[in-house]
This record gives structure tokens, C-alpha cells and sequence, in this order.
């Protein structure tokens, strides 16, 4: 396909293509195609129009390439299908608020009066029906003040005004599902898994890395202890514990049998989970996010209950003042003025609508915030937590020293340590690994199955060798490793300046593997506004040293810390401290961490740490930088002064309407027209950016 550069700035281009359509599939895979270049960051196209904007901040050249080399048979050969388009969505409400209006109009224009008014009685049933069903219930909501508006209009004769008032509640509940829609549809696809790589389990039993893209129903895969589950399927081989929390709720880990039925998005907490696939990446994880969005009320905020909570409470109160109006006027039309205004679709649509956009925004921040109340905790929170390594510290520890003992050889001790640690995704297993490949060691599968003791370290079997690695708690005295005396003034030599891993071979120690995880450049300075930004309390937690923990605190001036902690003592500083009445929140990436995640008010995981604690925690950040930690406190505080000015308008603006309408200033045509629109517009200013609020 060939495209014609229409308009172009630095890092933007407008583009036509030479085509005099697409189809809804054949844009969805030229914007999949261009989001997979590298250096792309925005591409928007236009399937009427045929027009592509690209946003990029690589070379021009590679983007130019990427467009002259597209073909919809190569782009569909090469890329994974389009699971999820809001194209389709989009298009069907924009039809439907075209057809809405032309056949609103059109009747005005074409039919004659008597067959409009018939017209008018037959579709106001349905709205009538409603209101006297639910006032059967005992419920005065906003459906009755509707039906009571109509049904009044009709029998006073003003068919006219009944079907505007129809016409304008037609329109605005259609804005305001689309709206909704789209801001569900955006969150959930950045919370949808982000799993690249998979473990392919071939016919002899090796096992290959493959992306996920490749793996079709009938594969069989293997899915390591703390890792997610990618892609539904059964189980195939052993019992597994799984963690189910990101789908059902459920707090305690799952036991499943061979056979049973595995879904993505549940974590693998116990054994290697070894499924045969059944379903495609993404799809079933993406309908469930979806409809724990629209349907799990342990997600909202306390506003937003509170905000549908008045809005309920406001109806009888406007239906008492349509009453009173009649009485004290006796006009019929200034009472139906007032029905026409309520305040419960204002506050019910635009709170929930200010919370789905604050947590868009973080996510294109590459923050994933799984619920509004979490927003309102942050917001309301007096204490950090930290973690220390992948957190306070660069996520990028690096090994600085190897030490064999005995007469082993540092390369030979280092490729098994990296066969045992490639398995599980934290940032101290990964420098280990990226060691061994610096280096050049292969260290292929050479050990029996993987045992992951929580916070301690690791246990497998190579040939009839018992190998154990991790921390010295574990290694010494949970394993009861015993050092050579040859070795004694080698061990007692190692720098205090780093941390240990600790490799032992049949109960003698073999090697020690020093680690340095030097501070995140900005991580003072981030800590220093968090403090400005109203957090009154930052406090280190770490399995560390006391020594090394101690010199972190002093360098980034925390307020408090504890060395040397198992995951239940994380979880028991975080009880001390909402028993003081502090509000907490605690950010860690690894497994170890996810107690203490699942205790706080708001548990924030890091991106590139383990695949369960993302899973347990609420809040995601990719922790590129601290500053993010930051970004979130004042985006929920933004978002909190949002929800209360909204508050104010809402009541002040319909409170208005009400009198003016009772005043006979306002017809009912009018105050539902200025109603709806009001309505709206407070709703498209929710989906705006929070960062550009500055009120």
C-alpha cells in the first residue's frame, strides 16, 4: 500500500493512504502494524478517510520503511490477531446517535400531528412502565421522576414536549453509555497481561522459549512458581497451587488437580504448572477485566458511593418540589420543568467517569491502577514503604564479584547459580543470569525440580547433589551448609560493601556471589516530594544487612527502617502502623513482598519484579523512575479535588435549573436540554486530563 505525506512536523506525521476505503479489520491491522515499529508511540487511522497519523520519536527514515513495506498479508502473517477494537464501538454509537437524530427531526418535519402524537403515546410507554414497576418496588429513583414527566406531559396534551423530553433522555443515556464504554474499554486493555515469552514444551521434553504470540490451542506450555498464567487451558501434567485473587476474589491459593480447567491471569504459587493451551493469548483475561471493572463494587471509591448514594437520596426531594410547585402555581408545565431536572445523573455518570480517567492517565504513565478506592487511599495516605532492592535501588543489580571455594571453579559455580535463578523474575536472579551471558556460560536445564523457599533463597537437585542458594539465614541456618575450614579466612574476607548469594553443594559452601545494587539517582530527591506532597512518613523495609540497610537510610534520609525482615515481619511493621491510624502504602517487587502488599491500604508492585506481586498488589508502576510515586500522589490528590468540585457544580448548576423552571423562566423542553448538556459537558471534562487540571 502506498501513503501520501499530507502534513508533517518533527516526530508527527498526517498520512493518506491510496486507498478509497478500509474495512474496521484492515485499519485495526495497520495501526497494529505501525504500534510494532520501533520508535512508533501514536498511531491513530481513520477507516472512512482512509488517513493515518503516526506519532514517533525514532528516525524518520525507519517509520517512512515501515510504511512503504506494509501489506495486509504480510502484516497478518507476521502479527498476532487484533483481540480487542474499540473501532467497532466507536462506529456503532456514532451510528446510532446519527440515526437518533435524523429520525427525531424527521418525524417533526414529515409526520402529521396526529400520527406524531400516536406515535409519542406508544414509545413512552416502555419509560411509564418503568417508573410504575419501580415504584411497586418501594423505589423512587430517577426512572420515576422521567415516567412521571411524560406520563404528565401526555395527559395534559403537550405531545410536543413528551417527545422532546423522550428525545433528549434518548440521547444523553446513549452519550453517557458510550462514554462509559469507551473509558472501560481504554483502562482494561492497559490492564490486560503484558506477557511477552513463554515456555515451550517440545515432543522430548526441553523446554523453549517462544513469545506468546506463537502459541496456538493444543500447545503445551510450562508456567514456573511465581509466574502468570498467560493463557487458558488444562492441566497436564501434576497438581499445581494457584492464586486466583485477579479473577475471583478468592484470598487463599487454589489447589488444581490434573485435568482441571487453568485460567489466564491466575498465578502459579505452588509446582511448575504444565497446561495444554485451550484458548487464545489475552481474550478470556481481557472480557474479565472488563466486566470486574463494570461489576466488582470493591473497586469503587468511597465517593463514588457516596455519590450515587445522595444522588438516590436527592429524588424524592425533587419529585416533592415538582409537587409543591403544581400546588403554589397550579401550572402544570413549570412542575414538569422541574421533573425535567435531576441530579442523579450527573453524579452518578461523572464520578465514576472522573475515576476510569484518572486511572487512564496513569496508565499512559505505564501505571496500572486496578480500582478507584485505591486512588482515594493514595490520596488520604501518611506513610511509604519501600522495599529496598529493584526500588530504593536501581532495578538493575549487577553482580560485582564471584568466590569459589574448595577448589571450584567461579565460572563453573556461577553457570549453575544462573541455571537455578533463571526461573524466577527478580531483579537480584536476573543480575545473576545476566552474568552468566556477559560471560558466556550456558547454563542450560541441569537440575531436577525447582524448590522456592519464600525470602530465603532456592533448592534443586543436580544428579544426586542436594544445591542450595540464597541468603545466609537460609544457606547456614536454615540448611545448615557447614564452611571448609580451608575456606574460613576467604569467607570471613568478603566485602561488607555489597550483598551475598550464597551457593552450596551437598551441604559445603561452594561460592559466594556479591551483588551491588547501587541507589537510584533521583531516589533522594523523590523521597524529598513525596514529603512535599503531604506524605509524612517513608520507612525501608529489607531482608539486607543491617549494615547496608543503615547506610541507604542515612544516604536518602528516611525517617525510619528495619534490616534483615522476613515477609512476616513486613506484614507485622504494617499492622503497627495502621493500629497507630496511619494510612499505608507499601511498594516491593518481589514474591517475598506480597504479604505485606495484600495488608497495606495500597500495595504497589514494580513492573519488572515478580509476576505475583504485580497480581496482588492494586497499583503496578513500571519504576522507571521514583518521580512516578510521585506523578500518582498528586494525580489522586487532583482527582479528589475533581470529584468535590464536581460535587459543587452539579448541585449548584440542577439546584438553578429547579428554581428557574418553578419560576416559569425555564420551559421543560429547555431545562431538560440545559440538563442533558450540562450533564455531558461535565462528563467530557472528566475524561480530560487531570495533569492539565489546574483548578
Amino acid at each position: 500500500m502506498r501513503f501520501k505525506i499530507l502534513h508533517e512536523n518533527t516526530g508527527r506525521m498526517r498520512l493518506q493512504a491510496d486507498a478509497r476505503s478500509m474495512t474496521i479489520a484492515q485499519a485495526d491491522l495497520l495501526e497494529a502494524w505501525l504500534l510494532a515499529q520501533s520508535g512508533v508511540d501514536y498511531v491513530q487511522v481513520h477507516e472512512r478517510t482512509c488517513g493515518v497519523i503516526v506519532c514517533y520519536h525514532g528516525e524518520r527514515k525507519a517509520v517512512c520503511s515501515a510504511l512503504a513495506a506494509f501489506s495486509y498479508s504480510k502484516a497478518e502473517a507476521t502479527l498476532p490477531p487484533v483481540a480487542h477494537s474499540s473501532r467497532a464501538m466507536n462506529r456503532e454509537y456514532k451510528e446510532k446517535l446519527v440515526f437518533l437524530i435524523l429520525r427525531h427531526y424527521a418525524k417533526r418535519l414529515f409526520l402529521p400531528f396526529p400520527i406524531r402524537a400516536a406515535l409519542n403515546i406508544l414509545y413512552s410507554i416502555p419509560r411509564i412502565y418503568r417508573a410504575i414497576k419501580t415504584l411497586a418496588q418501594g423505589k423512587l429513583t430517577v426512572d420515576v421522576l422521567d415516567g412521571v414527566a411524560i406520563g404528565v406531559s401526555l395527559l395534559t396534551g403537550d405531545f410536543s414536549t413528551a417527545g422532546s423530553v423522550r428525545f433528549l433522555l434518548k440521547l444523553g443515556e446513549t452519550m453517557e453509555e458510550w462514554t462509559h464504554k469507551r473509558s472501560v474499554d481504554d483502562l482494561a486493555k492497559r490492564m490486560a497481561l503484558q506477557v511477552d515469552q513463554v515456555w515451550l514444551l517440545k515432543e522430548d521434553g526441553t523446554q523453549v522459549s517462544v513469545p506468546l504470540q506463537q502459541i496456538r490451542p493444543g500447545d503445551r506450555i510450562m508456567v514456573h512458581t511465581g509466574n502468570v498464567i498467560p493463557v487458558d487451558g488444562i492441566l497436564d501434567q501434576e497438581d499445581v497451587l494457584l492464586n486466583q485473587a485477579s479473577l475471583t476474589g478468592e484470598s487463599v491459593p487454589v489447589a488444581k488437580r490434573l485435568g482441571a480447567a487453568v485460567y489466564a491471569g491466575s498465578v502459579v504459587e505452588e509446582g511448575n504448572c504444565v497446561l495444554r493451551v485451550t484458548g487464545s493469548a489475552g481474550e478470556s483475561r481481557y472480557d474479565r477485566i472488563v466486566q470486574m471493572i463494570e461489576d466488582s463494587e470493591r473497586l469503587k471509591s468511597g465517593v463514588e458511593n457516596r455519590a450515587v448514594n445522595l444522588a438516590d437520596k436527592l429524588v424524592p426531594w425533587c419529585l416533592g418540589e415538582s409537587l409543591l410547585t403544581w400546588i403554589l402555581t397550579g401550572n402544570t408545565t413549570r412542575a414538569i420543568s422541574v421533573l425535567m431536572v435531576d441530579f442523579s445523573c450527573a453524579l452518578k455518570l461523572s464520578m465514576p467517569i472522573s475515576v476510569l480517567s484518572a486511572m487512564r492517565e496513569a496508565g499512559k504513565h505505564k501505571i496500572t491502577v486496578k480500582g478507584g478506592k485505591y486512588l482515594e487511599k493514595i490520596s488520604q495516605a501518611d506513610t511509604v514503604i519501600f522495599d529496598k532492592t529493584g526500588t530504593l535501588t536501581r532495578a538493575c543489580p549487577t553482580v560485582c564479584e564471584v568466590r569459589a571455594f574448595h577448589g571450584e571453579d567461579p565460572d563453573e559455580m556461577l553457570r549453575i547459580a544462573a541455571c537455578l535463578e533463571e526461573h524466577f523474575p527478580h531483579s537480584v536472579a536476573a543480575a545473576v543470569v545476566r552474568e552468566a551471558k556477559i560471560r558466556g556460560l550456558d547454563h542450560s536445564e541441569m537440575h531436577s525440580e525447582v524448590e522456592y523457599v519464600v525470602a530465603h533463597g532456592i533448592a534443586t537437585k543436580i544428579g544426586k547433589a542436594r544445591v542450595v542458594i540464597g541468603s545466609r539465614h537460609y544457606v547456614f541456618e536454615d540448611e545448615k551448609v557447614q564452611i571448609l575450614p580451608e575456606d574460613q579466612q576467604v569467607f570471613d574476607s568478603l566485602s561488607g560493601s555489597c550483598s551475598w548469594l550464597y551457593l552450596a553443594v551437598d551441604g559445603t559452601l561452594s561460592a559466594a556471589i556479591g551483588i551491588l545494587d547501587p541507589l537510584r539517582q533521583e531516589a533522594k530527591a523523590a523521597l524529598k516530594a513525596l514529603h512535599a506532597a503531604g506524605i509524612k512518613k517513608t520507612v525501608m523495609l529489607t531482608g539486607d544487612n543491617y549494615q547496608t540497610a543503615a547506610a541507604v537510610a542515612r544516604e536518602l534520609s528516611l525517617d525510619d527502617f528495619r534490616a534483615e525482615v522476613l515477609p512476616e515481619d513486613k506484614a507485622a511493621y504494617i499492622r503497627s502502623e495502621h493500629e497507630a491510624g496511619r494510612t499505608v502504602v507499601m511498594i516491593g517487587d518481589g514474591i517475598n513482598d506480597t504479604p505485606a502488599l495484600s495488608l497495606a491500604d495500597v500495595g504497589i508492585a514494580v513492573g519488572s519484579g515478580a509476576v505475583i506481586a504485580r497480581e496482588v498488589a492494586d497499583v503496578t508502576i513500571a519504576a522507571e523512575n521514583l518521580f512516578e510515586l510521585v506523578y500518582l500522589k498528586k494525580l489522586s490528590d487532583l482527582l479528589m479535588n475533581r470529584i468535590h468540585r464536581n460535587y459543587r457544580f452539579v448541585m449548584g448548576f440542577n439546584g438553578t435549573l429547579i428554581v428557574l423552571g418553578a419560576l416559569g423562566i425555564l420551559a421543560p423542553s429547555v431545562s431538560a436540554l440545559l440538563h442533558n448538556i450540562s450533564t455531558l459537558l461535565l462528563t467530557m471534562d472528566c475524561m480530560t486530563d487531570l495533569a492539565e487540571d489546574k483548578t
